[in-house]
């Protein structure tokens, strides 16, 4: 199968670059693949596609405001992408402009608030970078970090939350899972209420995530590593959920990418913490997933790649389709979509 089967045509100015005002009023897709199907709706609707007993599964992770501006002690601007902390206070970082930090240059950030030293270059082009500072590391990215924001959004973010999804917990993420961002605290009351129930997993967004896939056959492309942990809590509110016969609908492609790395043949899941490269393609049976809230994602990306997967190549280009046509908002900031 080709990348470029998974190609569709896509007008900029449907590209979101803002945030709506209110996280649940974003539009709402709702694909039935059974019946083939697409409804147009408010995300708040969702709560009328679920039932008692029905277990949602949402990815907890913080994205660190890794963006740093700073400057060399000869006075020349630069740019680091916090990416991967190694240990203690040496992180995996890129770049820019990398031809002018090589081995031993030293970088000051916020009038000496921070200091970096580059002690290596990594594969890849990324630099192996020790932190100096004065107090804790976090409160000192808080005040000098910017979020790390993807290539296509060109507009300043003026609220750093609205990058975060409301029950974001542990910091690690250099991208927001951006599927959870439709939820509001008040939605998750609701579905409570209805007799939902929530676990949590947890997968640290890597940078990878907005890598183009530059294979021209998708069987021969590499999939970029991402850490995960799933809790023992968690995973026997799964399971428990399975065991009955209820569906797991799992929040973005970051979730489910957990569940399938997890789940046994049974779809059955246990407490893990470990790194996955897996990637999901038409052609690959899931285990433990029955549906997915997603948003609309790049051409020929490996997100698109997963979705069809789970609703079928055709189906989901055709989708999309209509989806243009209706001018729902596109990417990180955009609309959603219920497959189920």
């Amino acid at each position: 199968m080709n990348v470029s089967d998974f190609n569709y045509y896509l007008p900029e100015e449907l590209i979101a670059q803002v945030p709506i005002s209110k996280r649940d009023e974003s539009r709402l897709m709702v694909l039935n693949c059974k019946k083939q199907t697409i409804e147009h709706k408010v995300f708040k609707d969702i709560i009328d596609y679920f039932e008692e007993g029905d277990c949602l599964v949402r990815n907890n992770t913080k994205v660190l405001p890794a963006r740093l501006y700073g400057q060399k002690e000869t006075g020349a601007k630069v740019e680091f992408l916090l990416l991967n902390q190694i240990e203690g206070d040496i992180w995996e970082t890129a770049v820019r402009p990398g031809n002018k930090l090589h081995k031993g240059a030293k970088v000051i950030f916020g009038n000496g608030l921070l200091k970096a030293e580059v002690i290596d270059t990594m594969e890849g082009g990324t630099r192996k970078v020790k932190f100096e500072y004065k107090g804790i590391f976090n409160e000192i990215l808080d005040k000098l970090g910017l979020m790390p924001l993807p290539p296509y959004i060109h507009e300043e973010l003026k609220e750093n939350d609205r990058y975060q999804t409301v029950y974001a917990k542990y910091r690690g993420s250099a991208a927001a899972p951006t599927a959870g961002l439709h939820f509001t605290e008040e939605l998750i009351e609701k579905l409570k209420q209805k007799g939902v129930k929530i676990a949590n997993v947890t997968l640290h967004v890597g940078i990878g995530t907005f890598r183009p896939v530059k294979v021209e056959k998708i069987e021969e492309h590499h999939m970029h590593s991402e850490h995960f942990y799933i809790k023992q809590e968690d995973a026997e509110i799964i399971n428990e959920t399975k065991r009955q016969g209820k569906r797991i609908i799992s929040v973005g492609t970051t979730s489910t990418r957990v569940l399938e790395t997890v789940a046994d043949e049974k779809g059955l899941v246990k407490e893990t913490e470990g790194d996955t490269q897996i990637f999901i393609y038409p052609g690959y049976t899931f285990k433990c997933i029955d549906g997915l809230i997603t948003n609309f994602h790049l051409p020929e990306s490996t997100l698109l790649m997963l979705v069809s997967t789970l609703a079928g190549r055709e189906y989901i280009l055709k989708a999309y389709e209509e989806a243009v046509k209706q001018k729902y908002r596109f990417f990180s900031f955009g609309d959603a979509m219920f497959i189920s």
